[in-house]
């Protein structure tokens, strides 16, 4: 049997999946998630400024900011899921004194025209914070291998701090984004975008795209770094973080239409509040300096924070900055959804009725209800994990308020703080089965013949027995 008490002390998380199967029934293993994202989160830890490139020959690679900032590493597997064990290679080293001898930050991996390169900042031994980018290239076929070759600064309009230089293509144009202090402007990095010659050249002037103005994105400094490219539904989406690398570290969004000159900054607008912040509910602090990949037609996002928000000393210095991963959602006009950075755990899961696929259960007041186009995307998602009752049930855990779980009452269904009472156990533990319309689906059984279900909008209970629909409203799709 589960005990309780230790589900309760991990806010009934699993750190492996191993225990979620031997509580779930063994009839629903036909009914797992149609996108299999990795169970790890952290994927790999003190690995800060994350990049994990798009599916290339099959392979992911992984790169990132060491917590010596000493050395760019590359790691590469075939699943996401396996970069969290993958053996690490050092691909250049900082050398001893002089230029490049101090600090390396954020390095970044792409494939442009048949070669790899790699983006980084990199200070000066006598000046670790004389912070330039540089770039590596490679022509090898797998970025893991030696042979990669210097290829000196990435040259902009001033000399000054540079830093998180990203590239993207766009309707035959291939584009460099980073961040950077201009003289005259009293911030310590703003955006700037501009058309490159080649991979290792820019071939105009650099347009500056965005500026640390808003009071999220000037707390403790004023910043605008790390920009991520998504282009999507007809818009290219920029995101980036902003303010100190402490707890108040969080993303934003710039966004242009698709068609725009993007070299115009008048064609780019900032979203007025941050989309990805702090969560002391999920314990994860600092989220932010993101990248994107996919899984199959899956976007995930990519992203560091940390467990804990009190920090001895500089931040800048906390080691723990971990490499996480989780899938991004996107609202119905066609704007991504960012939801909350999930904490500790296994995969997470969306729910939608049989009979309304377009809807999914979401809580609101933590009441539940079947909604669409729920843009607080963190109030839909769950995760499955072991019920209370002992081997072969299973309790449905809010992603955003993890002290919570579904719970069954006279009233209503609701999320409810965790009781260590049986009565408790037993409201908030179902049998999982694979669906009564679909075996793909699941439903979830909650007594004898009593099963959650769809009705108009809300969950409820019922017995759907061998009536057609009503099985159908009692079947889930899990996304």
């Amino acid at each position: 049997m589960i005990n309780r008490r230790s589900l309760l002390r991990t806010g009934g998380v699993l750190a492996a999946t191993g225990a979620l199967a031997s509580a779930a029934p063994a009839t629903s293993a036909a009914a797992e998630p149609e996108v299999e994202l990795t169970t790890r989160n952290p994927l790999v830890e003190q690995r800060a400024d994350p990049f994990i490139t798009p599916p290339t020959d099959g392979m992911y690679y992984l790169t990132g900011s060491v917590p010596e900032y000493d050395r760019v590493v590359i790691r590469g597997a075939s699943t996401l899921d396996g970069l969290s064990s993958a053996r690490e290679r050092t691909i250049w080293r900082r050398p001893a004194s002089g230029a490049m001898g101090g600090y390396i930050w954020a390095p970044e991996l792409h494939r442009i025209d048949g070669k790899w390169y790699v983006y980084f900042a990199a200070g000066d031994e006598d000046e670790p914070f004389r912070i330039r980018t540089y770039v590596l290239e490679s022509a090898n076929a797998d970025p893991r291998e030696s042979g990669w070759v210097l290829r000196g600064q990435m040259v902009t309009a001033w000399d000054t701090f540079t830093l998180d230089a990203t590239t993207f293509a766009h309707r035959g144009r291939r584009y460099f984004l980073w961040a950077q202090s201009e003289p005259g402007i009293a911030t310590n990095s703003n955006l700037y975008i501009a058309e490159m010659a080649s991979p290792l050249a820019l071939k105009t002037a650099p347009v500056r795209i965005a500026t640390p103005t808003l009071p999220w994105e000037v707390q403790g400094f004023k910043v605008n770094e790390g920009p991520a490219v998504l282009i999507r539904n007809g818009r290219v989406f920029v995101t980036f973080s902003a303010s100190a690398t402490d707890a108040r570290y969080c993303m934003g969004l710039l966004t242009a239409d698709e068609n725009a000159n993007l070299l115009d900054a008048r064609s780019w607008t900032k979203s007025p509040n941050p989309v990805f912040t702090t969560n002391t509910a999920t314990s994860q602090y600092g989220p932010g300096h993101n990248s994107f990949t996919t899984v199959g037609s899956t976007d995930v996002l990519v992203y560091h924070a940390r467990d804990y928000r009190d920090i001895t000393g500089d931040p800048l210095f906390d080691p723990n900055r971990h490499t996480r991963v989780q899938r991004l959602h996107w609202n119905a006009d066609g704007t991504p959804s960012f939801g909350v950075p999930v904490g500790r755990g296994g995969p997470i899961v969306r729910l939608s009725p049989g009979d309304a696929p377009a809807l999914v259960v979401r809580h609101h007041e933590y009441r539940l209800r079947v909604d669409g186009n729920v843009r607080d995307v963190a109030d839909s998602q769950f995760r499955f994990v072991p019920g209370f009752l002992g081997a072969g049930t299973v309790a449905l855990q809010s992603v955003n308020f993890p002290d919570r779980y579904v719970r069954v009452s006279p009233d209503a269904i609701t999320i409810d703080p965790f009781e260590d009472t049986d009565a408790y156990g037993r409201a908030a533990s179902f049998v999982r089965l694979p669906g009564l319309s679909d075996r793909s689906a699941v439903s979830l059984r909650a007594g004898t013949d009593t099963y959650l279900a769809h009705d108009n909008g809300r969950l409820v209970l019922s017995r759907p027995g061998g009536d057609r629909d009503a099985r159908r409203r009692a079947t889930f799709r899990l996304e």
